[in-house]
């Protein structure tokens, strides 16, 4: 006798059963409808009738017939097309194009729309078989020009490729080598020809690539890395850094940086060293000699900042300005207020409390209604400034004698160095295109690679020039220069940057107009080619943007930022 259970049901089915019944169902329900067809739910019927366009309804999974067409995504929007692939009046019918174009998921859709729009997420071997790098339609449209716009980024790696070797930049004989560390340290002028036939043959040109890859680095860990630092502490973790928690070698590295630091600020001045990198694990500064970017002064460039920072800076008497916040009319007259005392500003700051609260004394009620304490007024008007922290927008300028004042803030400041962490107590990094006083002489890494990439007629080679590193304007220009000829004027680059220093490239405002060739006159000895001096002298046109791509053909440059 079977015994009741409460909740029980006879007519329970397993998940099996109940897929087996639908399959029947179907089958019964496709029979009785016309053959070859399967009759379409009220609601598409009423979406087609209104003029959207959907895709095949799926027909019936029969054993013999066709194969199903893929299920819909009941998830998506019922037109899975993009707007803009709408179809001309004179197009084909839609019959034709859905069965020229395979069925697109529309996981697949995403994906491709989220590599549009993030171009960097792309593989390594996929823009290795590419030599075009796709932008998305926010990007800065392309420009035409024989020279590239001057780049004060610093970028992190550089890949070239061509439809002409690289073989010519591998493997340097030991000769070529020493000649290339020569040709740097004496800053020998290189003149190739427009044109080379055979570049693996090419002496001039390969210690041309070498002198073009060195570079100048203060401090030198060989098993740490020391570029970039913001944002280092994932990779500097489980290095070896005795420093860590002993005060006195600590004391002394700063001490030997700081002799660095005072050496870089003295060729600065004195034109012998165009420009220079100090990079912080919170910010990275670019300091420029005057006649560079259109200025008429050593001009320091701090990004990006906080208002700790900026508040610091003030109270050591720095006047500086931010060239990004003046061109609000709301927070223009508080940016040109960063050059005034602070005896001036807590003045005006007075003032301006007094007429905000004379209207309740008119009234008489000046003791009836409770007045904001001062903390509270200073943190509304203040606002606007913790915003703008640690975005391109808090980027600070420092003209002519106070980046000596900056020097001397930046050596004597506790918070140049991170008390904690990974980082705690390195001293920052300084880069710089010339030698000085306690530098150590470092090259970026170039490799070469040859692959095969799928064309109309079967495969072609693709050759391509890897270089990474911390990648200056001077080394960039550089290299381009070399390949101008080596690849016989036609090439493509796709340029990775520290996004940090792209708000280098912002113009800053000028108060006269340089002639350029006092300029490169006065800059001769600064240990740069006359052409990459020429290029740096120019005003940035970039913006807070960078380069992102460059494409060379027939010796004319096309560039994306």
């Amino acid at each position: 006798m079977a015994v009741s259970v409460p909740g029980y049901s006879p007519g329970f089915r397993k998940p099996p059963a109940t897929l087996r019944l639908r399959r029947k169902r179907a089958r019964s329900h496709g029979a009785a409808a016309a053959p070859g067809e399967q009759p379409e739910p009220a609601p598409r019927r009423a979406a087609l009738a209104a003029g959207l366009l959907l895709r095949p309804f799926p027909a019936a999974g029969g054993g013999g017939g066709p194969p199903a067409a893929a299920r819909r995504n009941p998830f998506a929007r019922l037109d899975n097309r993009p707007p803009a692939s709408a179809e001309p009046p004179d197009g084909p019918p839609r019959g034709r194009q859905e069965a020229q174009a395979p069925f697109v998921d529309s996981n697949q859709e995403n994906d491709s729309l989220w590599e549009e729009k993030f171009p960097e997420r792309t593989d390594d071997t996929e823009l290795l078989q590419t030599p075009q790098v796709s932008f998305s339609e926010s990007d800065t449209p392309s420009s035409e020009s024989t020279e590239l716009p001057v780049d004060w980024s610093i970028k992190t790696r550089l890949l070239f490729t061509s439809s002409q070797p690289f073989t010519w930049a591998d493997h340097l004989k030991a000769q070529e080598e020493a000649q290339g560390v020569i040709q740097h340290c004496r800053a020998t002028e290189v003149t190739l020809p427009q044109s080379i036939q055979d570049p693996r043959l090419s002496t001039q040109l390969r210690c041309a690539f070498q002198q073009s890859l060195i570079y100048w680095l203060h401090p030198a860990f060989p098993w740490l890395p020391l570029f970039p630092r913001i944002g280092a502490d994932r990779r500097m973790a489980g290095k070896i850094s005795p420093w860590s928690n002993d005060e006195t070698l600590q004391h002394i590295l700063m001490s030997d940086w700081s002799v660095s630091f005072t050496s870089l600020y003295n060729l600065l001045k004195t034109k012998l060293c165009p420009y220079f990198y100090v990079c912080t694990y919170q910010f990275t500064i670019l300091f420029r000699a005057a006649g560079l970017a259109g200025n008429d002064v050593i001009t320091a460039l701090i990004s990006p900042t906080t208002r700790g920072i900026r508040e610091a800076m003030k109270n050591e008497g720095i006047e500086f300005s931010l060239p990004l916040i003046k061109e609000n009319g709301h927070e223009k007259k508080k940016a040109s207020g960063t050059s005034l005392g602070h005896g001036e500003e807590q003045v005006i700051s007075d003032e301006d409390e007094d007429e905000s609260f004379s209207w309740l004394e008119e009234m008489g009620v000046q003791d009836k209604i409770k007045k904001p304490d001062i903390l509270s007024i200073k943190l509304r008007k203040e606002k606007h400034e913790v915003q703008m922290d640690h975005r391109p927008e808090s980027i600070v300028l420092v003209k002519g004698m106070n980046t000596l004042t900056l020097l001397n803030f930046l050596i004597n400041s506790k918070s140049l160095i991170a008390s904690s962490g990974p980082q705690a107590g390195l001293p920052p990094t300084l880069l710089s295109p010339v030698a000085f006083r306690g530098a150590t002489m470092q090259m970026l890494k170039a490799r070469s690679v040859n692959v095969k990439t799928q064309a109309v007629s079967g495969y072609k080679d693709q050759f391509s020039l890897e270089i990474t590193g911390p990648i200056m304007p001077h080394s960039l220009h550089s290299v381009t220069m070399l390949l101008r000829s080596s690849q016989n004027g036609s090439f493509s680059a796709g340029l990775y940057t520290h996004e940090p220093t792209a708000v280098f490239n912002i113009c800053l405002p000028v108060n006269k107009v340089l002639d350029k060739e006092t300029v490169l006159e006065e800059l001769a000895n600064c240990g740069l080619h006359p052409k990459t001096l020429d290029q740096l002298s120019q005003t940035p046109i970039l913006g807070k943007s960078s380069l992102r791509h460059v494409e060379m053909n027939d010796y004319v440059y096309n560039w994306r930022s």
